[in-house]
């Protein structure tokens, strides 16, 4: 394998980063958009995969690597939690929601993947 020397290689981040993306733009929109406590509250969630990820990695070290994928693993929970809100609200449809939702699930695998190689 490859040796990774920077935090945009990683695949968990560049997926994470485009979740935050999603995010962005679904809580820009409509309803949503007015709801400040959870529109707010997702895109810390969705940042805060994206933030981890390479806060961990810049660490230097695997224990706080694995120790920061932890926190962004939860984050990934968050966000998911969150999108049950928006769906139960009307703020996302069904589709939407099964597409970032899978899109979260991609970036979780991968996430416990890299905390089972450290």
């Amino acid at each position: 394998m490859a040796k990774i020397n920077k935090f945009e290689d990683l695949i968990c981040w560049q997926k994470a980063r485009q979740i935050t993306k999603d995010i962005y733009t679904i809580t820009s929109q409509g309803k949503f958009e007015r709801d400040w406590s959870l529109k707010d509250q997702i895109r810390r969630a969705s940042i805060s995969i994206l933030l981890n990820i390479s806060e961990g990695f810049c660490r230097k070290s695997h224990a706080e690597f694995k120790q920061f994928l932890f926190y962004s693993h939860g984050s990934v929970g968050e966000v998911q939690s969150e999108l049950y809100i928006s769906l139960d609200q009307g703020y996302v449809n069904e589709i939407k929601f099964k597409e970032l939702y899978g899109k979260c699930e991609e970036v979780s695998k991968i996430i416990s993947g890299l905390i089972k190689s450290l």
